[in-house]
């Protein structure tokens, strides 16, 4: 359990690093443009915002699914 919780822990922190980098990192960014969905578009983001949200999510889903969340039975 502990070994779990130290896993979403760096996953959390890590993610949140990058995050904050990411935000400080595209203040000065003049490129923007839409994404557009089957149903309409979002606002205009910074095309690195974009892109780095995507890889964060990623990074948040693959660690998540690579975590073992069931009871683990000890054999003797």
């Amino acid at each position: 359990m502990l070994i779990l919780l130290k896993k979403v822990l760096f996953t959390i922190l890590l993610n949140s690093t990058l995050f904050l980098i990411l935000i400080i990192g595209i203040q000065n960014s003049s490129n923007k443009s839409k994404v557009k969905f089957m149903l309409g578009e979002t606002v205009s983001l910074p095309i690195s915002f974009v892109i780095g949200i995507s890889f964060i999510s990623g990074s948040i889903s693959g660690s998540i699914l690579t975590m073992n969340f069931g009871n683990k039975k000890i054999l003797d």
